[in-house]
């Protein structure tokens, strides 16, 4: 046997040398990554952060919506002010001239008389 063993020997060949790394045992676990969110997670984050946005984005459109509405109402109680202003002034100018004084000045001016015989009374004035 010790002959066999020495040709066995004379016909091994012999690898170069190459520094192994000695290999580390295995976890009785396959270790995993671990993810901070899952998938479903991450979808569900998407959707509140699209829906957020949105409606911040509605909010500001009604917001500037309230506030063009306020600025129309403000121009309209501006106008309707100095409607009611130029209202009142000509409401005293009419006053003014409808005094009898004047209107009798004016027909006189006209060559307008007065006859007594033509003039008729009219009740409720």
């Amino acid at each position: 046997m010790a002959l066999e063993a020495r040709k066995f020997d004379y016909a091994y060949i012999q690898e170069p040398d190459i520094t192994r790394v000695p290999e580390t045992e295995p976890d009785a676990r396959p270790s995993r990554k671990r993810r901070l969110f899952t998938k479903g997670e991450k979808v569900l984050f998407v959707v509140a952060v699209a829906a957020a946005a949105l409606f911040a984005v509605f909010l500001l459109q009604a917001q500037s919506a309230i506030n063009a509405t306020n600025k129309e109402v403000q121009l309209i109680q501006q106008d309707i002010a100095e409607t009611s202003k130029q209202n009142t002034d000509l409401s005293i100018q009419v006053r003014e001239k409808s005094t009898y004084e004047r209107i009798w000045g004016k027909a006189q001016e006209l060559g307008l008389t007065l006859n007594e015989k033509n003039v008729k009374v009219v009740p409720g004035q």
